[in-house]
């Protein structure tokens, strides 16, 4: 009984070599047998050993592992707001039953971009990619959101967390402005930025009303960021995120940062070269900060520093 032989021989010369190794195939071969030269090798028609077949698997697995949504959270730098102008074409602070100034710089609230929380998915590719990445943090998602949260909850959660923020901006604002001069009786207050949630955009909202209500350009045409939540007091509270944020306040266009003083350990070592820290802790902090950088005087306020 003749033998079978598990290796078909090869049918033009040139095309195999007679060891296990990768085929070649040289250019005038391939010219007179194109077919052929590219079945082999493609490897058609030839019994691969077991081995490539395993490396090949693993790497089949590696790649759908890569593509499936990820238990982690990433955070990125996301996109900032002049409070004091429009953002898609419509105002962000937009006041009735008083008049309102112009100021020639820019007031910017700060964002982190949010994957990996409900409905906003991300996979395994992404993930390794954001942690290789210095820009970007990256977190398991119970750090960040409740377990089994869904994306109606966390979006609602969020739009809660803006609007109330936005309320005790506002009330803070007018007490504040009525300290100055201002006649705040009447005056009614709306404000709008799409797509962006939570609360930690409270005291530039509450900067940006108080800029609109006073006749002087408190930021004498700099361009200022800043991040941190307002109560109605006038207190500002502690923001996630601030490393990301103040990445996003460079490549914007800031040259200043206020920051919340409760936030400085995370502040301190991570100040973008070309960004100037400055810690707040109220209202009028925040506010004689932002008079004082306008006046060429910043230089003379607090850094954040480690306690």
């Amino acid at each position: 009984m003749p033998k079978m032989h598990l290796k078909r021989q090869p049918h033009a010369k040139g095309i195999f070599h007679n060891d296990r190794r990768t085929p070649r195939v040289s250019w005038s071969t391939f010219l007179r047998h194109p077919v052929a030269s590219i079945k082999s090798y493609l490897g058609i028609g030839v019994v691969v050993p077991a081995r490539y077949f395993t490396g090949a698997f693993a790497v089949l697995l590696s790649i759908i592992v890569l593509c499936l949504p990820s238990a982690y959270a990433v955070e990125g730098p996301g996109p900032t707001a002049d409070v004091l102008g429009e953002t898609d074409g419509k105002t962000v602070i937009t006041v009735t039953g008083a008049d309102t100034h112009h100021d020639s710089g820019k007031l910017l609230l700060v964002t982190v971009n949010a994957s990996g929380v409900p409905g906003y998915p991300v996979t395994n590719a992404e993930t390794l990619f954001a942690w290789l990445d210095p820009n970007h943090t990256v977190m398991p998602q119970e750090a960040v959101v409740p377990v089994g949260q869904s994306a109606e909850e966390y979006q609602r959660e969020s739009e809660q967390e803006m609007t109330s923020s936005q309320d005790a901006a506002a009330a803070a604002a007018l007490a504040y402005a009525a300290t100055l001069g201002v006649n705040a009786d009447g005056v009614n207050v709306t404000m709008h930025v799409d797509d962006i949630g939570g609360p930690s955009a409270g005291m530039m909202y509450a900067l940006g009303l108080i800029d609109k209500l006073t006749a002087a350009n408190e930021t004498g045409g700099a361009t200022i960021a800043g991040t941190g939540t307002m109560d109605k007091s006038g207190k500002v509270g502690a923001i996630g995120g601030i490393r990301l944020k103040m990445i996003g306040a460079k490549r914007d266009g800031a040259t200043w940062f206020l920051a919340p003083e409760s936030n400085c350990d995370e502040v301190v070592g991570h100040v973008p070269d070309g960004l100037r820290d400055v810690k707040v802790a109220t209202l009028d902090e925040a506010y004689q900060a932002l008079a004082a950088i306008g006046e060429g005087k910043g230089d003379t306020l607090a850094h954040c520093t480690v306690k």
